[in-house]
């Protein structure tokens, strides 16, 4: 199947990308199969599913992450979002590190995928269940910076990667924790 522009630089980045562990090559695999055959992959409008983009947020120590008590799902989980049509993951989880926290200096800590996800959104009153196709990207912050807290939050804090399962995440976070914890200076 031809792909076009709009969806070869993802291709791309996903083609790079190493799974950590079996779960993450599966998604690996589905999202890479999901934005050959749909060319609005990155659009919402697409009701099974659409590509997602996430900002793994870690302190410059390494030690810390930055998580979202997401105000919809009810469950604590990095910041990220809808693509709403830009093509460019990177981006969109750029903006959306900075509309879900009010960080404005985020370093970027590679321009490759740390973490590949898909994960179901249930239904909700005006909208049927679909999937997320989630590329995380890792970036880094000064904790001691201002944060606001967006209408899509409960609330946002800086935790300790020891702690992090203690707030009932998911596995494809912890996944996150312990690629944190091996990632290179």
């Amino acid at each position: 199947m031809a792909v076009n522009g709009d969806r070869r630089q993802v291709l791309r980045l996903l083609a790079a990308h190493r799974p950590f562990d079996a779960v993450e090559r599966r998604s690996l695999e589905a999202v890479t199969d999901f934005v050959t055959r749909h060319r609005d992959c990155f659009e919402r409008t697409l009701s099974a599913g659409h590509v997602t983009a996430s900002a793994w947020i870690v302190n410059a120590s390494r030690s810390r992450v930055l998580l979202t008590e997401h105000r919809k799902l009810d469950k604590w989980l990095q910041l990220g979002g809808h693509c709403d049509g830009d093509t460019d993951p990177l981006a969109s989880a750029l903006r959306e590190a900075r509309e879900e926290s009010g960080l404005s200096s985020l370093k970027l800590c590679s321009p490759a995928i740390f973490d590949v996800d898909v994960h179901r959104i249930p239904a909700r009153a005006a909208e049927a269940g679909h999937l997320h196709y989630d590329l995380r990207f890792l970036l880094e912050a000064d904790e001691a910076s201002p944060l606001r807290i967006s209408s899509e939050s409960k609330d946002l804090a800086w935790v300790a990667l020891d702690n992090v399962a203690d707030l009932g995440v998911d596995a494809s976070v912890i996944r996150m924790v312990a690629k944190t914890t091996a990632w290179p200076e």
